[in-house]
């Protein structure tokens, strides 16, 4: 406790001079080793002893992360550091690496200014390796690479060194491609690896050691001690490895010298992750990271303790202070700060004031989230919030849950609020019509973790359905133009639809047009990059979160602004359960074309609006040749040559199709898809076929059509799950006769 308290008291007296800051992340694919890479850095800072470090995994405290040995939310910590006489803070953030929780790396990239990827020396670049670089260079934070568990390659494969050494220059020329593919033209050059300078490290982050090419000249050690070391297998010789290249100087000493310190990154992080005014007082005072500039503080990470919130996060200009009045902008709402505190690892300790350029947390505010902007009331006027983040997944796997106890049901809903509150990627619903508790999440690993934790930090024991794939509905051909009447036939609406081509449902996906453009802005670029009408795309009304778009064409129709909100409700209402199967509707356009409006508000409340603009949706979508898209997933196989067959032959009994096959010596590389539904018990059937000599990374690839030979039992049987009628509705139904 006492050296804990030492280690706050050094890093407070740093936290005031920014280029003494560095923020940084460890990002890598699941089981390469980061948790016991932050280990042997938390050892070196004094908050763990070094004796445990590696076996301790201290920022694994959930007891589900130590059962199953991986990292499912990101832990902060500060560490010191002494690197050429002079004293540095690093705020070090664990990631996990489980493609399932995707979502916190990148709320975690937020924050961050640079990041240590981790490459298994044996496994190399795989899938979700890929994916953490670039979601860290399109959040503009540099990558460092720190390539691990190199004994393996002397252990388990005895290569000499030449192929040790070609080895690590595949990885680094894999690692080199990706910042090449991903970086902006600006940073492509400035931010390749090279190993020459110190931009990689190798080692082993069990047994405590790692190098670079600049520690092996200034301590004059060889790469033949390290071979001899394991070769002979005397544990006291790897030990000594430990003491004489001890990881944590190679890797924070790479970190300070690389990793740029907060004033310098923010100057071209902010104008590309925030969206505000950066002439204006407070996107000026960002820009100089500016301690006594107007307040903004980002949160990246909320946890739920017995006291109340707390809100992790980066304070990007002014001073985190204990008693400041804030402006929630997202929230639209204020509140006061009543804590501010220093993580480490598990234990937070109370510190008076964090400056522009740190990682801190607070307490006191109720309604905040993951992803909200704080700015001090003062300047709210000129709060804007950080760039909507774009996850790399979304929930496509759901189950439903129901208390063991009925008595427990309370506590499982607060429990369910509370999760979801940590992890915005877990969504919860009530089935109105079956009173069931449905959770969905990125994947069966992420619902499997968020009922042990019900289990384990609630107390509550659940029963649950067997997964369920989600699904989207959508349209592949127009439709031609249906009138909608509303009950009382005072109101119509004349609607149909289209389906949205793939340009514009990925410029929508990554961000670059959304519904709070100005209207002229998204035409441009609308009519530039996916072939609209510029006259059409300046009349669009809204765009859902789901990806589609609500057009207006109308010209001179009474009484339609008064109606403009209730009309885009009922929209968004006909868009999250469709005609089909109820699933949310993916990629259309809807056209309202003409409008007749009673001019009474009594007769066009949203009792009269809802069901004619819905039915009108509802008959063009089962007019316009609609099916159900499914989520697929991309497989990244690495095997011995001989199983690659095997992996073909289960893939397609599992509608599954191989894209590529790679050959990197007697291993292959197989790329893979197949639909999330046929992948529940795929782990083992892929150990099966390959006699355990098979290891993949998995992530939600695209959605795509399911075969149109499927397409008619897989609705009755979602309808029949739901407790709907076993057909859609006919047009009929909708419109009349």
């Amino acid at each position: 406790m006492g050296a804990r308290v030492k280690v706050v008291s050094e890093i407070e007296k740093i936290m005031s001079n920014i280029e003494q800051i560095r923020n940084i992340g460890i990002i890598a694919h699941v089981d390469h080793g980061k948790t016991t890479t932050s280990d042997s850095l938390l050892a070196a800072a004094g908050i763990i002893s070094e004796r445990i470090a590696g076996e301790a995994l201290v920022l694994d405290y959930l007891s589900v992360e130590k059962q199953r040995g991986i990292t499912v939310k990101s832990a902060n910590i500060s560490l010191y550091h002494e690197y050429e006489g002079k004293p540095y803070v690093i705020n070090l953030i664990d990631t996990p690496g489980h493609v399932d929780f995707s979502g916190k790396v990148t709320r975690s990239l937020r924050v961050l200014d640079g990041a240590i990827v981790v490459v298994d020396a044996v496994e190399g670049v795989m899938t979700q390796t890929e994916t953490v670089i670039r979601q860290s260079l399109e959040e503009r934070v540099r990558p460092l690479l720190f390539i691990n568990k190199v004994d393996r390659l002397i252990k388990e494969l005895k290569l000499p060194p030449e192929k040790i050494q070609e080895r690590f220059v595949e990885i680094i020329r894999e690692v080199n491609n990706l910042i090449d593919l991903y970086a902006e033209p600006e940073f492509r050059k400035k931010w390749k690896l090279n190993p020459a300078d110190g931009t990689v490290a190798f080692g082993s982050a069990k047994d405590k050691w790692g190098i670079s090419i600049p520690m092996v000249k200034k301590k004059g050690i060889t790469f033949q001690e390290i071979i001899k070391a394991y070769e002979t297998g005397d544990k006291s010789q790897i030990a000594q490895l430990a003491k004489k290249m001890p990881l944590h100087e190679t890797l924070l000493d790479m970190v300070v010298k690389f990793v740029p310190n907060p004033k310098e990154a923010q100057k071209y992080r902010i104008p590309k992750i925030w969206k505000g005014d950066l002439d204006s007082e407070v996107g000026r005072a960002m820009i100089e990271a500016d301690p006594n500039g107007p307040l903004v503080f980002y949160v990246n990470d909320i946890k739920v303790e017995k006291t109340g919130l707390v809100a992790t996060g980066r304070v990007f200009s002014g001073t985190l202070k204990p008693g400041t009045e804030v402006y929630l902008v997202t929230a639209g709402k204020k509140g006061r700060i009543l804590q501010v505190s220093l993580y480490m690892g598990p234990f937070r300790e109370v510190t008076k004031a964090i400056p522009a350029g740190n990682i801190g947390a607070i307490m006191g505010l109720e309604d905040v989230r993951a992803g909200e902007t704080l700015v001090d009331v003062a300047h709210q006027d000129q709060g804007a919030p950080f760039e909507q983040l774009r996850y790399v997944s979304e929930p496509v796997v759901t189950i439903a849950v129901e208390p063991k106890k009925i008595q427990d049901l309370p506590k499982m809903i607060e429990a369910l609020r509370k999760l979801t509150i940590e992890d915005p990627n877990l969504v919860v619903k009530i089935n109105e019509e079956t009173g069931e508790y449905l959770i969905s999440g990125m994947g069966p690993l992420h619902l499997e973790i968020a009922l042990t934790l019900l289990k384990e930090r609630f107390g509550i024991e659940v029963k649950a359905s067997p997964p369920i794939v989600v699904y989207r509905e959508t349209v592949r051909s127009e439709s031609q133009v249906y009138e909608g009447k509303s009950p009382n036939k005072h109101n119509k609406f004349y609607i149909s639809v289209a389906p949205l081509n793939e340009e514009t449902i990925e410029l929508i996906a990554k961000g670059v047009v959304n519904e709070n453009q100005h209207p002229r802005d998204r035409a441009k670029i609308l009519r530039d990059q996916a072939g609209w009408d510029y006259d059409e795309a300046r009349r669009i009304w809204s765009i859902d979160e789901n990806i589609n778009v609500f057009v207006d064409k109308t010209t001179g129709v009474q009484h339609l602004r008064e109606v403009k909100d209730t009309i885009l409700a009922a929209f968004r209402l006909a868009m999250k359960e469709g005609p089909l199967a109820a699933e949310p509707v993916r990629g259309v356009k809807v056209v309202l074309h003409d409008a007749v409006i009673h001019e009474d508000p009594v007769h066009r409340g949203p009792g009269q609006i809802y069901p004619a603009v819905r039915n009108a949706i509802w008959a063009g979508i089962i007019t316009a040749r609609p099916t159900l898209l499914e989520p697929l997933q991309k497989l990244d196989i690495r095997t011995p040559m001989e199983y690659v067959s095997n992996i073909a032959a289960l893939l397609s009994r599992k509608r599954g199709r191989i894209l590529e096959v790679l050959s990197q010596g007697p291993a292959a590389r197989v790329i893979a898809e197949v639909p999330v539904s046929e992948s529940f018990d795929l782990a083992a059937e892929l150990r099966g076929a390959t006699a355990g000599r098979a290891f993949w990374g998995v992530e939600f690839s695209r959605w795509a059509p399911v075969p149109d030979s499927m397409l008619d039992e897989l609705i009755r049987k979602i309808r029949e799950r739901k407790g709907l009628p076993p057909s859609p509705p006919k047009l009929n139904d909708l419109i009349g006769p």
